[in-house]
């Protein structure tokens, strides 16, 4: 069965979003986001909780570990904990091509697109956004990628690896949709065109002054993609042991 409340201690809990659910809030529901909350506790199957207060928000697209706090107290740590980069923040996504070196940090001032007011780009005149990255695999036409993000633009990950030449897999709102089309190996090909999201996950949120490390298990489809690909293993987010 999957496991949907990861943490819940003191004044945070941590839920595993699934894809396809929307973190986005209007003006009328203000910081607190308590649609997006309710329907983040809905779609988890948890018992509604007026009180809870969001934290971050993910995509639409991305699974993984998202942050309420039960407080005003705790929203303000985490936080300023999140804006000030005393946060850990993991990432796993599956991208096209090969990123070479193996391993790097972007960095590439991010701003939003003069002409699709849906996407960000990379532009000299942009709010400074770091992501560093590390291969995993190599697993044909894709790699298992690993990112943490030190700065939280929006759509951050996925304009870092677009801008480098290596689009998410599933991505339709930066050129990662359709590249399946390339791809030679039968099976591979199939799998790939029926990715119906941005292959984005948040694996693993840490702040060590507050005692707080989750992780979230890899999703269903991810973990699939990796099998046709043919991948030996998809474990957790490096090889440091894991709490909650």
């Amino acid at each position: 069965m999957r496991r949907v409340k990861l943490f819940d201690r003191g004044g945070m809990v941590a839920l595993d979003k699934p894809p396809g659910v929307s973190m986005a809030t209007s003006s009328r529901e203000g910081k607190s986001g308590e649609a997006a909350v309710q329907r983040l506790l809905e779609v988890c199957g948890e018992p509604a909780d007026a009180g809870l207060l969001l934290i971050h928000r993910l995509d639409l697209g991305t699974s993984g570990v998202v942050l309420l706090a039960r407080d005003a107290e705790s929203h303000r740590a985490v936080s300023r904990a999140l804006q000030e980069g005393r946060a850990r923040k993991t990432y796993r996504a599956l991208v096209w091509g090969r990123p070479r070196p193996d391993h790097g940090t972007y960095d590439d001032p991010l701003g939003r697109d003069p002409r699709d007011g849906r996407r960000m780009t990379a532009r000299r005149d942009g709010k400074r956004a770091v992501t560093a990255y590390r291969t995993i695999a190599r697993l044909g036409p894709v790699c298992d990628v690993e990112l943490s993000p030190e700065t939280g633009r929006t759509h951050q990950i996925r304009v870092h690896l677009a801008a480098h030449g290596h689009p998410i897999v599933g991505d339709d709102l930066y050129g990662g949709a359709t590249r399946w089309r390339g791809v030679r190996d039968p099976r591979q090909r199939r799998g790939l065109a029926s990715v119906m999201r941005p292959l984005l996950h948040a694996a693993r949120i840490e702040i060590p002054e507050l005692g707080l490390d989750v992780s979230a298990p890899m999703p269903f489809d991810y973990l699939r993609a990796l099998e046709i690909l043919g991948s030996k293993s998809a474990g957790t987010p490096s090889s440091r042991r894991t709490r909650a």
